[in-house]
């Protein structure tokens, strides 16, 4: 038996869980040496008598002011309003409150105000032999602070994927220096987000943790975050009616802090793919996507991730063996969904036949492509994976 040879490396992060987190968000800016912290949100927070008076109140007299410009899916014209917002008002630190558009819209800002230039130019791009290269992001960044509302992942990653709404396609902005400096999870923060947008974000969260731990990479450190955070999920997720409590919204969160932790060293596959580009070109829900695409992303990935498959069915407390296991997961998935009356084929989430082929090329200039553990080497196969799904 061969020695693997990989490497772990963690960042470091700070997360503050409960009633009690916000009471160490003066500090945390202190420890930035953060006076002028602007905040970035959606409309609806922004409203007066919202939560977001409590982010305010914690902040004492060092908030600069708040940028409510927050778009889903992180149009680039708020982006760069928010840049121009983090550049007027002198931003010193930023505070993302919100899902994961907010999270996003916030670091991207941050990269665009540093680095003075479009984000079409500072984005990961595909060379002429098929490689994908993503630029270095040199100029120092804005010091980020999250406080999500729904449990996503993209509150611990580096990664920015900006919608271009004039071309429907992802920009990626990759910059290690934009990861949180802190998170903090509150209950009066996560019990805003209507219940379908918890179920979704936390879909989105199970079909990245479980794409993660069937990826080509990966090592027992990343299993053991993806595993947990499966565990996490299949407690909570099936039943409905819990997910307006929020102990349980934050048992989510934290198995979104994991998937995001060990999705670092994992990648994902197929079904987040496939749900990036629906999302980008359509506008619809990404983890509803990747939910409706997952069973048939897993019977095309069978035979290729027979050993993962069975660490997935172990996370999901599945008791099965052999050619079995793919079957049982995709059983455990589709009762998921039903009993989240999430729609089981992509007519039914409003996805016209004739969009599939142009889903298909698009797709193949993903940067997740790459971890699929079944290598997908043209557009065929992803066409083979959508109609199935359809």
């Amino acid at each position: 038996m061969t020695m693997p040879s990989f490497q772990h490396l963690t960042t470091p992060l700070r997360l503050f869980h409960g009633a009690d987190s916000l009471g160490q968000l003066g500090r945390e800016l202190d420890r930035a040496k953060s006076t002028r912290a602007v905040i970035f949100c959606g409309s609806t927070l922004a409203r007066e008598g919202s939560p977001l008076s409590l982010v305010r109140e914690a902040m004492g007299d060092r908030c600069a002011g708040v940028f409510a410009g927050v778009r889903a899916h992180s149009p680039v014209p708020s982006v760069e309003a928010g840049a121009r917002e983090l550049a007027r008002l002198r931003a010193d630190a930023v505070i993302a409150v919100g899902g994961g558009s907010a999270i996003v819209t916030a670091r991207a800002a941050s990269i665009l105000l540093a680095e003075k230039n479009d984000a079409r130019n500072l984005c990961t791009s595909l060379d002429d032999k098929g490689q994908l290269n993503s630029p270095k992001l040199l100029a120092a960044k804005l010091p980020q602070l999250v406080i999500p509302t729904t449990p996503t992942t993209a509150a611990v990653k580096a990664g920015s994927a900006v919608l271009d709404p004039e071309a429907g396609r992802r920009l990626a902005l990759f910059d290690p220096k934009t990861r949180a400096q802190a998170i903090f999870i509150h209950p009066a923060l996560i019990g805003t987000a209507p219940r379908a947008l918890v179920a979704s974000a936390s879909l989105d969260t199970f079909t990245l943790a479980l794409e993660g731990l069937i990826s080509r990479t990966g090592n027992p450190l990343s299993d053991a975050l993806l595993m947990h955070a499966l565990r996490l999920l299949a407690s909570h997720l099936p039943n409905g009616s819990l997910l307006d409590d929020a102990a349980v919204r934050g048992e989510l969160s934290l198995a979104a802090v994991l998937c995001g932790q060990g999705t670092d060293f994992t990648g994902a596959g197929v079904a987040t793919v496939l749900g990036h580009a629906v999302g980008a070109q359509f506008g619809f829900d990404n983890g509803i996507t990747k939910a409706v695409v997952l069973p048939h992303v897993l019977r095309f990935n069978a035979d290729a991730a027979k050993i993962a498959l069975g660490k997935v069915a172990a996370a999901l407390g599945l008791q099965v063996s052999g050619g079995e296991t793919v079957d049982a997961v995709i059983a455990a998935v589709n009762a998921m969904t039903r009993a989240l009356g999430i729609p089981q084929r992509l007519r039914d989430i409003g996805l016209a036949h004739d969009a599939l082929q142009g889903i298909a090329e698009s797709s193949m200039s993903d940067w997740f492509l790459r971890g699929n553990p079944r290598r997908v080497s043209s557009e065929s196969e992803l066409m083979q994976v959508l109609e199935a799904a359809w």
